[in-house]
């Protein structure tokens, strides 16, 4: 599967944009050499998609890359990094794609769809979903992936609401397994070790809403490039929903903006962040390479990453 050419690479993974009045350049091509990235090589990735407005959390690269650290690439000319991709396996089912990056300087040169080429046997036969920026759409369908929702990024500085009723508290290590448990009805595939990292991470707040003792919703909020950024956020009903959001909003400065994710499918999800006073930021699309997996969309209020699912 190759992305034939786009536009630009922004929040939702734009390849190199070879053909677009510029030709490849095979001699750079050449001599790109392209490997596993290391930990401290997708720390420098993380800075370029800061760069490009995607607004990275400043602990996603640990949270992220011990899932599958063979699925972080990076091509280098001459020792220099100068392209990247992520294709992390997350099971022997379901991968996610994502940081499809050309430093500012190599552009339009080939390298990103050489990085894409080189990265995606990683993925095997497995399903492989990506987050796209509308206009790049045509551009993902010709490589094999569909279409299935959108999502929309609201950012702001979230007005603050009463205290709710329903049961939230901050998760305790004794809430991980089954928090777990229930993240496993609304992601693609079971990820128990990555959750348990991401409810852990310095600096990362999680709040568990416990429905006569049993979770029911959890939510997570973490520092990023530019405020603070919620993900996941689910929840068996608005109500839960509501009152994890007020809680993670807990942790702003005073007037600190939020940015959240949330799949157009779950219709109040919007009317949540409208009624906080948070505002639409920008549009991406989800796609996968095959039948969409089914995961518990109304209890998904939002996801927990574009750039890694």
């Amino acid at each position: 599967m190759d992305p034939l050419d786009t536009a630009r690479p922004e929040e939702a993974q734009g390849p190199d944009p070879v053909g677009a009045g510029t030709p490849p350049a095979p001699h750079d091509v050449a001599r790109l050499s392209v490997a596993s990235a290391s930990l401290t090589d997708w720390y420098q990735v993380a800075e370029w998609a800061a760069a490009e407005g995607w607004n990275p959390g400043h602990r996603d690269a640990d949270c992220f890359h011990a899932t599958d650290p063979a699925g972080f690439f990076v091509g280098r000319l001459d020792g220099e990094p100068v392209s990247a991709v992520s294709v992390v396996n997350y099971s022997d089912a379901y991968a996610f794609l994502g940081f499809y990056l050309v430093h500012p300087d190599h552009r339009r040169r080939g390298l990103g769809l050489a990085t894409w080429r080189a990265a995606m046997p990683h993925a095997g036969n497995r399903l492989v979903g990506l987050d796209a920026v509308p206009a790049q759409e045509a551009t993902y369908r010709r490589s094999g992936f569909t279409a299935v929702y959108r999502t929309t990024r609201y950012a702001g500085v979230p007005e603050r609401a009463p205290a709710s009723d329903a049961e939230v508290v901050p998760v305790g290590r004794d809430h991980v397994a089954a928090i777990s448990g229930y993240d496993r009805a609304c992601f693609p595939t079971e990820r128990g070790a990555f959750v348990e990292r991401w409810l852990t991470t310095d600096g990362h707040a999680a709040y568990v809403w416990l429905n006569r003792g049993h979770v029911a919703g959890y939510g997570v909020i973490r520092p990023a490039h530019d405020g603070r950024r919620i993900g996941p956020l689910f929840a068996d009903s608005r109500r839960g929903a509501e009152a994890l959001f007020d809680a993670l909003a807990s942790h702003l400065d005073p007037g600190e903006r939020v940015y959240v994710d949330v799949p157009d499918p779950q219709s109040e999800a919007g009317a949540l962040m409208a009624a906080r006073g948070l505002r639409p930021d920008s549009v991406t699309a989800r796609m996968y390479t095959g039948p969409a997996p089914e995961t518990a969309m109304a209890a998904t209020y939002a996801v927990t990453s574009l750039e890694l699912g």
